[in-house]
């Protein structure tokens, strides 16, 4: 009887994390850039006697979604969209290089280049620092450059290149935070074919219908796993019932 009670309690708790990876996903569907959680179920059966009938049941996150989301214009000469499949990096809170897909870009007070979690993009020489005078601009490639009002027949001035980096081959893993690091530290290579698309932003790649329909499933097999362990208990009951008869 155990055996049941053991292997409808992991399912259960393996549905619990589920749902949490779905409530995640479901929070951030209109997080720019965001890229839905994938959950790993299967079952592992439990070796040596005398628990060698065991089978748990177990979830762990695996990894993420990578396709690209929904590309929307907006106009905005800041809003970058990354065109190929590269990421954009920028500096941690912990100040260690991490990457996005959020190109909601403004320039902060400190007149630091941030993305929309205030977050600094990182170039080639680290934080890319916009000066104060002048209009900036963003190339396709990724190159920031000034243009000065006052002498409008100048070149713009470039003061720096966005890194965008191809993850490609490399382990990487995704934080609490959203943000993607090198499994086991270290930073990823440039993508020098890598290009943006100005004056847009890619929308979250979490489909909300098929969320729903994800939460509700995680939904109904708890319960059938909580009526297992319900069932289990009758049928212990009933089995004392008749030893005591006899």
């Amino acid at each position: 009887m155990d055996r049941l009670i053991y292997t409808a309690l992991s399912g259960m708790r393996a549905s619990m994390d589920s749902q949490r990876v779905i409530a995640s996903n479901m929070a951030n569907a209109n997080t720019l850039g965001f890229r839905a959680e994938l959950l790993d179920q299967r079952p592992v059966t439990v070796e040596g006697q005398p628990n060698e009938a065991r089978a748990m049941q177990i979830a762990r996150v695996r990894g993420a979604d990578m396709a690209a989301g929904e590309i929307i214009e907006t106009g905005r000469d800041l809003d970058i969209a990354v065109a190929t499949d590269a990421l954009m990096a920028v500096q941690a809170e912990d100040g260690t290089e991490a990457y996005t897909r959020r190109g909601d870009l403004s320039i902060s007070a400190t007149g630091l280049l941030v993305n929309g979690e205030g977050l600094p993009v990182l170039g080639d020489a680290g934080p890319i620092t916009i000066p104060p005078a002048g209009i900036p601009g963003i190339s396709p490639d990724g190159t920031i450059t000034i243009s000065n009002p006052a002498a409008p027949e100048q070149p713009p001035a470039e003061i720096g290149r966005i890194k965008l980096a191809t993850w490609q081959g490399s382990p990487i893993s995704k934080g609490l935070d959203g943000l993607f690091r090198v499994e086991g530290g270290g930073i990823l290579p440039t993508d020098e074919a890598a290009t943006v698309q100005v004056g847009a932003l890619e929308q979250s790649n979490v489909k909300s219908t098929q969320v729903l329909v994800d939460m509700i499933d995680a939904q109904r097999l708890f319960a059938m796993r909580s009526k297992l362990i319900s069932t289990a208990g009758e049928i212990d009951e009933s089995g004392a019932q008749l030893m005591r008869l006899g």
